[in-house]
């Protein structure tokens, strides 16, 4: 089995919410941060025969690196791997043991939503970039004085602190419920792209679903969270 590039991205990704892994049989891949506050699944090109656990998945991909064209032939125990099918150059890969490895027990569901919106890729890079500028911790989601909502990232526990923010517009029918939703901003684990995003003020829980791809994510909100509906 070889693995697409955009494969490759995706366990990219999922290794920086959790570098332990476990693949079950079929196209489904799905991670949980250590924190259990951020789930990831994406449903890939690539139908994995049997079910295997990674400890290390950044050691896993550096590994495959050191093939230009690495071919994956999964055993009962291990994965080798050569160049393009050739015996030539093989790396022998053992799979962890599955109960030291954080997996996800069961589905996510998202309950229903009050707030949801498109979150645009440029949005979104330019909320990011802004937070890596200021070196500042926390975005929030607040509902906007003239319609539509304001996403601002700044320093929760500084009240001086610089702020960065941008409105756009929403779904919500419901414009004057007051509510103010904040993430964490290393939560924010997102490929870039454009996300249609869901948030449920009273269950504490986001979903960002990718418009490009077939990846999705859960992502918790954090305490001090307010829907007023």
């Amino acid at each position: 089995m070889k693995l697409s590039n955009d494969t490759v991205t995706v366990l990219k990704n999922f290794s920086t919410i959790n570098q332990n892994l476990v693949i079950n049989p079929g196209k489904n891949i799905s991670t949980m941060s250590a924190m259990k506050n951020i789930v990831a699944k994406a449903t890939v090109t690539e139908e994995f025969p049997q079910a295997f656990a990674i400890y290390d998945l950044n050691e896993f991909l550096a590994s495959l690196s050191l093939f230009d064209k690495p071919d994956l032939d999964f055993k009962e125990d291990f994965v080798v791997v050569t160049e393009n099918g050739s015996t030539n150059k093989t790396l022998k890969y053992w799979y962890s043991d599955p109960s030291v490895v954080t997996t996800l027990s069961k589905e996510v569901t998202m309950p229903s939503s009050e707030v949801s919106f498109s979150l645009s890729s440029d949005i979104l890079s330019k909320i990011q970039k802004a937070a890596a500028v200021m070196g500042v911790p926390d975005m929030v989601l607040t509902n906007s004085k003239h319609g539509g909502a304001d996403l601002k990232v700044t320093d929760k526990k500084n009240d001086t602190a610089n702020d960065y923010s941008i409105s756009f517009d929403t779904n919500s029918d419901d414009q004057g419920t007051n509510y103010s939703f904040w993430f964490k901003v290393e939560n924010l684990k997102l490929l870039p792209a454009t996300y249609n995003v869901e948030i449920s003020g009273f269950k504490n829980i986001s979903h960002f679903k990718n418009t490009n791809v077939d990846i999705e994510y859960w992502i918790a909100l954090e305490p001090e969270s307010k829907y007023n509906g």
